[in-house]
């Protein structure tokens, strides 16, 4: 069993090779290079994490970054992780910790554009909490838009032009999950199912709602796993980066281009012209 002391030696002596974009910190190897391929970095996944070992990790990622999102962070580990950062905040609903901001502090409040949060009721909350305060550390805008399930339909057609002009919906239930399938109907934006493990017996913790969304008519209804909020929002974040920065595939492709030696690139095919 790794003590503390242990994590804490390991972490003393990690190095970050340049050439292998990771430190080894022997319990954890962390991808330090994460921001530079994906937009953002390393998210520390706190469940069955240790406090000692959720600690180190993250001074790895600030070291590199200047910020930290954790999620599923226990009590125990959000306490430690807030004795290491004093700036360290803790969302208790969205068991989420996050140190340092990726965007200018409040940027996010300036922007006109947003991801819409929908949740069916009141106990999907937390999943919704997770990708809701996911995608504002990430510096997107949140509108969030909860307890409107189809058992009182009128509640969500109260929000219709908000979720009409959402860029993406996020859309979090549990039950028989019909939510997604009603949204989907109503706007022209890209749809994420997100199901939760909220229900009664046949339910089946949620496997009733993944399979219900996936099963959705709504045309072009994606679906993450079971109380997944961190996978919707990052979904979302990504897909609303591709409209923020639509040149930035180019750009990485010509940096990609230019890192490769000029005798391996590949040169265009001429053919002879015919006799």
């Amino acid at each position: 069993m790794r003590t503390p002391a242990r994590i804490n030696r390991a972490a003393a002596k990690a190095a970050a090779p340049a050439e292998t974009g990771f430190v080894d910190l022997s319990f954890a190897k962390v991808d330090i290079q994460r921001r530079a391929r994906q937009g953002f970095p390393e998210v520390i996944f706190g469940q069955g994490k240790t406090p000692p070992q959720i600690v180190a990790i993250a001074r790895e990622i600030y070291r590199q970054d200047k910020f930290v999102l954790a999620t599923r962070v226990s009590v125990e580990c959000a306490q430690a992780l807030q004795q290491a950062f004093p700036d360290a905040r803790w969302h208790e609903q969205a068991r989420i910790v996050q140190v340092g901001n990726l965007t200018a502090a409040g940027a996010a409040n300036l922007r006109t554009d947003y991801v819409a949060v929908v949740c069916a009721g009141t106990v999907d909350v937390p999943v919704a909490e997770e990708a809701a305060v996911t995608l504002e550390a990430f510096g997107q805008r949140v509108e969030r838009i909860y307890d409107v399930g189809v058992a009182g339909l009128h509640r969500l057609l109260a929000y219709r032009q908000t979720l009409r002009r959402a860029r993406v919906l996020i859309v979090a239930a549990g039950l028989e999950a019909a939510l997604p399938s009603v949204v989907a109907g109503l706007v022209s934006r890209p749809v994420i199912g997100l199901p939760t493990s909220v229900g009664y017996g046949t339910s089946f913790h949620g496997l009733t709602a993944v399979l219900g969304m996936l099963n959705s008519c709504g045309s072009g209804v994606m679906v993450v796993n079971i109380d997944n909020g961190f996978g919707a929002a990052f979904a979302a974040a990504q897909i609303c980066r591709l409209v923020d920065e639509p040149d930035r595939s180019e750009a990485e492709e010509a940096g990609e281009a230019e890192s490769v030696p000029r005798s391996r690139r590949s040169r265009p095919q001429t053919r002879k012209p015919a006799k």
